[in-house]
């Protein structure tokens, strides 16, 4: 069963002759499916490759204007998958599209730090990107009625919103799968291509950002914990945003004094992982961190929304050392905008502090009666 992803109207209007296409995303979230649903779509011919193949990557590799019009041969869509394998594939794919007349390419990657690092400056202003998240509560709104999505909401809480989740019926078979990406997948890239050893620290600091949603983190506390420097750490969550393990939120602060900003927060991409990542997989009302795992879903599931929808926004969370705080800030076209979550059913108002030092700014409390609207 295929669900439609909201990123394949934006790859049909970015793919442009002389442009390249960048897809990331984590593994198992869909960048094949995506590449496979808009290939049925393409008139002409395309060629259709792997960066994992040691043949393919010689070919890529080779900097080499004449070898790279013979590899593209009469195709005028090349189409790479996993091209962070290919060495020197942003000068190649420079070469390719500004020597090959009409040529539309598309890399995918499962990580940012190496691919982007590599097609960053030979590709400006030859690229356009996108970000292909776990399923986001915008696309499954288009095959669920209300009280279908109100009867999965727990489950998404619990297991996440990975595709093959999503049409999984059995939570063991969920609970195995998520074992699976956690053991298997989930930092691969950051070990094989920053060549770190230290998996074992990197499995335990995810533990320890896991008990932290909602939460300013410590990089001094979190390397005492580990038995690192602050900068190891610091590093290693930088990787792990990268490889789209999680998201970082700084602080916002434009007029008080009392405002923190000094660290961030960080979200899980997929609440699935996170829960896979402590083994917890029991139900709600057997949990102590509801309102953590709310959260976490509502922030991720707004930055799908707006990666999916082309919304720009820059996001923060906003906190006074008074402890009046949002968990969520979005500057849009030059205005704020605040959000609370709430899980329960405390509906507090605006705090003082922001109404009077942003009194322009807007701000919402986003609960499970109106959530939808927020996510999609």
């Amino acid at each position: 069963m295929y669900i439609k992803q909201r990123q394949l109207e934006n790859l049909k209007n970015l793919l442009k002759p002389g442009k390249v296409v960048v897809i990331y995303g984590a593994r198992r979230t869909g960048k094949t499916t995506l590449l496979n649903e808009y290939l049925k779509t393409e008139p002409g011919p395309y060629l259709l490759v792997s960066g994992e193949d040691i043949i393919i990557q010689g070919y890529l590799s080779s900097q080499s204007i004449e070898k790279l019009k013979a590899f593209v041969g009469n195709n005028r869509l090349l189409v790479i998958d996993e091209a962070q394998k290919v060495q020197n594939i942003g000068i190649n794919l420079k070469l390719i599209v500004d020597h090959i007349p009409g040529i539309r390419v598309i890399a995918t990657g499962s990580s940012s730090f190496d691919l982007a690092r590599s097609i960053g400056e030979p590709l400006t202003g030859r690229k356009n990107t996108l970000i292909q998240y776990p399923l986001a509560q915008l696309e499954l709104a288009a095959m669920e009625q209300r009280h279908e999505t109100d009867s999965r909401l727990e489950n998404r809480l619990i297991y996440g919103s990975y595709p093959e989740i999503v049409l999984l019926q059995d939570n063991r078979e969920r609970e195995q799968y998520l074992k699976e990406i956690v053991s298997s997948y989930l930092y691969k890239d950051i070990l094989e291509l920053e060549g770190i050893r230290q998996s074992a620290k990197i499995g335990r600091l995810l533990q320890l950002i896991a008990f932290q949603i909602g939460k300013e983190v410590s990089y001094s506390e979190l390397g005492t914990s580990l038995g690192m420097s602050k900068n190891t750490a610091d590093h290693y969550l930088d990787l792990l945003e990268k490889a789209f393990v999680l998201r970082k939120l700084g602080g916002f602060s434009r007029n008080l004094r009392n405002e923190v900003t000094k660290n961030s927060r960080y979200y899980f991409v997929d609440n699935g992982v996170r829960n896979a990542l402590i083994n917890n997989f029991n139900p709600l009302e057997l949990r102590n961190d509801p309102g953590e795992l709310w959260e976490n879903y509502l922030v991720m599931e707004r930055l799908k929304r707006q990666e999916y929808l082309r919304e720009t926004a820059n996001n923060y969370f906003w906190r006074t050392y008074t402890k009046k705080e949002l968990d969520l800030v979005e500057e849009r076209d030059g205005k704020l905008h605040g959000y609370e979550i709430k899980w329960g059913k405390a509906r507090p108002g605006a705090p003082k502090e922001w109404t009077m030092g942003y009194p322009e700014a807007t701000w919402n409390l986003i609960s499970r009666d109106n959530y939808l609207t927020f996510v999609a």
